[in-house]
């Protein structure tokens, strides 16, 4: 079959997201890829990155086609030169705009998948845009009602792979967002995806309390009874290999892990610390439940890193985000 075509945003144009994507790019060698982002900044880094390599612009991502075995940019100009590690409110359209190419040309079939950099949520809603997310705002371009998101990576013990029951949510927030249908539901997304886009013919999913040792029978907190359990129960009705809900802090042993192939946690920073400790720089950030395939990398802008200098960010995370991708592409074809 041929190799995979993969679209890659390349985010907060003051921050590492156009280094670390024009560097994985360029390091590919099992995906035709076309960056969406400035042309003019990208060829510019392209010239002091590789000469020999300078990405060729092209008008649409239909015409992407007709360029295989050739890297592309797909323009979003933005509206003044971006100043490593310093953000302005004045690109954020084009930031956004990015976005939104990518995804229209994953929708036509232009291109398998997507992989995105990190943006600046800040500075897209200084933009005036509301934004909370990459997750979030997939699922409404794409008219998804539901979506999940997961962050995998590979460890001294294997691959782990947590998935979050809610997502970018004050914590304040967080009991009342887990519902029996939307949990239910998580589960469906988190199941179907592990064996449809993954390939894991009968995934074991482990899930967490909410409470403080899984709400200690009541005594701290009744959501493990009334509404984790009987998901868990629904999920296992269908013949389903999912186990708990199990106390948090003590669930990410080897000993639990080794024969499950994803947590599901509730919130974000009760499963995300411990993945992040293990597999940081090499971690995949993937949106389950979408009719397209979406990775990202497993951290931020980091303006800090860009205003050092060229080479001074790590492309591992784009690179693994990538190679991800083609994967799953390849599994949804």
């Amino acid at each position: 079959m041929p190799r995979p075509r993969i679209a890659i945003t390349c985010g907060e144009p003051a921050g590492i997201g156009p280094e670390i994507a024009l560097r994985a790019a360029l390091d590919v060698a099992a995906a035709d890829c076309l960056l969406v982002g400035d042309a003019a900044q990208l060829k510019a880094l392209a010239l002091l990155l590789a000469p020999a390599r300078v990405p060729r612009t092209i008008a649409s991502a239909a015409e992407f086609a007709h360029h295989r075995n050739e890297l592309c940019v797909l323009d979003s100009p933005l509206a003044v030169t971006a100043q490593p590690g310093q953000l302005d409110a004045r690109n954020g359209e084009a930031v956004l705009r990015m976005l939104d190419l990518a995804i229209d040309a994953a929708l036509a079939g232009h291109v398998d998948a997507i992989v995105t950099a990190p943006v600046q949520k800040s500075t897209i809603n200084d933009a005036g845009f509301v934004f909370t997310g990459h997750t979030e705002y997939l699922a409404e371009r794409t008219a998804t009602p539901q979506v999940v998101m997961m962050l995998a990576g590979e460890t001294g013990e294997g691959m782990l792979r947590v998935a979050l029951a809610t997502t970018h949510l004050a914590l304040a927030d967080v009991p009342a967002a887990i519902t029996l249908d939307g949990l239910t539901r998580t589960l469906d997304i988190l199941h179907h995806d592990l064996v449809h886009r993954f390939g894991i013919a009968d995934p074991h999913i482990l899930v967490t309390g909410l409470n403080p040792h899984a709400g200690e029978g009541g005594y701290l907190g009744r959501e493990e009874i009334e509404v984790i359990t009987p998901a868990i129960e629904l999920a296992r009705a269908r013949g389903w290999q999912v186990s708990g809900p199990y106390p948090a802090d003590t669930l990410f042993q080897p000993r639990y892990l080794q024969d499950a192939d994803c947590v599901l946690a509730m919130y974000h920073d009760q499963g995300l610390p411990v993945l992040k400790h293990a597999t940081f720089g090499r971690g995949v950030n993937v949106t389950l439940g979408l009719p397209i395939v979406r990775t990202s990398v497993d951290h931020g802008t980091a303006l800090d890193l860009a205003a050092e200098g060229l080479g001074s960010a790590d492309y591992s995370s784009m690179s693994e985000a990538i190679r991800v991708a083609c994967q799953m592409a390849i599994a949804h074809q």
